[in-house]
């Protein structure tokens, strides 16, 4: 079968990032806000050259509006239509210019509905646009919004042929404590999820009583993608996002258990995608090896001498 390893490449087709990062055995690519049409053409032409697949994590081109995610829950019904407009024009340039993406992402729930003592010191948000808190946003209104876009992404999905992926943000008591999202999915079955293990970590050590545990356990069968890359969080100190995943980063030192994680991912879902979704500039060429010899035992269960890369 097809490796399940891809790497992610943002606001540019980067042909030096693709020689440092890609292997041989690699699926392929997930890229984000690339910012011109060459950037867009080479995608297509290198794709076919090198035999490699790809997914989108939308938007595909920069600077669409003024945030980045489609704000496709938005309690402003303008604000959400426009987000809707967004999204069905990005997935008509898409085939115009003859991109055949496996999969197109987009970030679940935007804007994010928190908690109303969320802090918001170290969550990144563009804009005030981009989040609500849940006393602004009734339950009932939340499925509703979300029950219409699942709809509405799902016949989307099987006219430009691609597999609609919700890729968690924060996450809320709507979802957290109840399975209508479930619900969905099983009656949805062309959406899938996916699971930023890092964001998911953060959210658990910020937020008390948040169990990211029993989320990766729920979620895992459903997701088509992972995104893996470690953050350091302790008490209201929280590290550089985005950091390699490193054998030798700690859970006690205030890293993700990325093996406790993966693992249980497995057990779920053996075939779904892993996404180095991390600053690969931070670390050495060996150690980027180390980091995939690393992911490589941990998922296929393999020796410590057993070394693909």
């Amino acid at each position: 079968m097809d490796n399940i390893f891809m790497i992610g490449m943002v606001f540019s087709y980067d042909f030096d990032r693709f020689q440092k990062e890609f292997r041989e055995n690699f699926f392929g690519l997930e890229v984000c806000s690339l910012s011109s049409e060459e950037d867009v053409d080479n995608l297509r032409d290198e794709a076919i050259k090198k035999n490699f697949k790809y997914g989108i994590h939308y938007p595909l081109r920069r600077g669409l509006s003024p945030v980045r995610d489609a704000l496709f829950l938005s309690l402003d019904y303008d604000v959400k239509r426009n987000a809707y407009e967004l999204i069905e024009n990005e997935l008509k340039y898409i085939k115009e210019k003859r991109l055949k993406p496996e999969h197109v992402l987009f970030h679940y729930p935007k804007p994010v509905i928190l908690r109303d003592d969320f802090n918001l010191t170290n969550w990144r948000f563009e804009d005030k646009s981009e989040y609500v808190f849940e006393s602004q946003y009734p339950e009932e209104l939340f499925i509703k919004n979300t029950e219409e876009f699942f709809k509405w992404i799902s016949e989307k999905g099987k006219e430009y042929g691609f597999i609609p992926v919700l890729e968690f943000d924060g996450l809320n008591k709507y979802i957290t404590e109840s399975n209508f999202l479930e619900k969905l999915l099983d009656e949805y079955q062309d959406i899938k999820m996916c699971l930023d293990l890092s964001r998911l970590h953060y959210q658990h050590k910020v937020q008390k009583g948040f169990d990211e545990i029993d989320i990766i356990k729920r979620f895992a069968k459903y997701s088509y993608t992972i995104h893996l890359s470690n953050v350091c969080c302790v008490n209201d100190d929280v590290g550089i996002s985005h950091y390699p995943a490193l054998e030798d980063l700690k859970e006690e030192d205030g890293w993700a258990p990325i093996p406790k994680y993966l693992r249980i991912i497995k057990r779920e879902n053996p075939d779904l995608k892993i996404l180095f979704e991390h600053r690969s500039y931070l670390i050495s060429s060996e150690q980027l090896n180390n980091c995939y010899n690393w992911i490589d035992r941990i998922w296929f269960n393999k020796k410590r001498h057993d070394k693909a890369y």
